[in-house]
C-alpha cells in the first residue's frame, strides 16, 4: 500500500547436513539426542549373542544396543541462519557400507572419539581425510574426565591437517554438543571464505 513500507521476508535458515561419526560405542546416538530439537531417528537393536567374537565390547561391556542404519536429528542455529541436519553413522565395522551414501550431500562432519580406544577412531579420520571432507574431532569425556590434552590427541591420531580442530565435550551436555556444531560451522565458513578469495 502507499505510504507503507513492505516488511522484508524473513530469511529462510540454509539447511545444512552435517554427519556425526565416530568408532562404536563412543557416543553418537547420544549426541544427536542430546542436541535435537525433535524427536531424534534411531535405527538402533539389542545386541545378542550373534554378536559376539563381532563386536568389540572391550570398554564398553554395560552397551546393550547399537546403531544399525543411522540416527537423525536437528537443530537450528538461528543466530546463524542455518539448520543442521544431524545424521549419525553406525559405528561396527560391519556397517562402514552406508558411510558413502550418508557422505552424500554432507558438508562436514563430528568425529567423536573415546580416547580410552582411540585404534576405534582411525577408521573415521581417515575416511573424512581421504574423502577431504571437513569435521572436527570432540574427545568425549566419559565420566566428566579427559586425561589427554588436545595435542596429545591430535598427535596420536595423526591427523594430516594441523589445523583441524579438537574439542572436549560431554556427549550429554547440550551446550558442549551444540559447541562442538558451532566450532565445525566456523570452520566451513572459514574455508568457503578462503576458497572465494583463492577464486575471486
Amino acid at each position: 500500500m502507499p505510504g507503507y513500507d513492505t516488511p522484508a521476508p524473513a530469511q529462510e535458515a540454509a539447511p545444512v547436513k552435517i554427519l556425526i561419526a565416530g568408532g562404536f560405542g563412543v557416543g553418537k546416538t547420544t549426541l544427536v539426542e542430546t542436541v535435537s530439537e525433535i524427536e531424534p531417528l534411531r535405527t538402533e537393536e539389542r545386541l545378542t549373542s550373534a554378536g559376539v567374537g563381532v563386536d568389540d565390547l572391550d570398554g564398553i561391556e554395560s552397551k546393550t544396543a547399537t546403531t544399525v542404519a543411522m540416527d537423525f536429528g536437528r537443530i537450528t542455529l538461528t543466530d546463524a541462519q542455518v539448520v543442521l541436519y544431524l545424521f549419525g553413522t553406525p559405528g561396527q565395522e560391519r556397517f562402514w557400507f552406508m558411510w558413502d551414501d550418508l557422505l552424500n550431500g554432507a558438508l562436514g562432519a563430528i568425529v567423536l572419539v573415546d580416547t580410552r580406544r582411540l585404534d576405534r577412531s582411525f577408521p573415521a579420520v581417515d575416511f573424512f581425510e581421504n574423502r577431504g571432507l571437513p569435521f572436527v574431532v570432540a574427545a568425549n569425556c566419559f565420566h566428566g574426565e579427559q586425561p589427554y590434552t588436545d595435542e596429545e590427541i591430535r598427535a596420536a591420531l595423526h591427523l594430516r591437517d594441523p589445523n583441524t580442530p579438537i574439542r572436549m565435550l560431554d556427549a550429554r551436555s547440550r551446550d558442549d554438543a551444540r559447541g562442538a556444531l558451532l566450532s565445525l560451522l566456523d570452520m566451513l565458513i572459514t574455508n568457503a571464505g578462503v576458497a572465494a578469495t583463492a577464486t575471486g
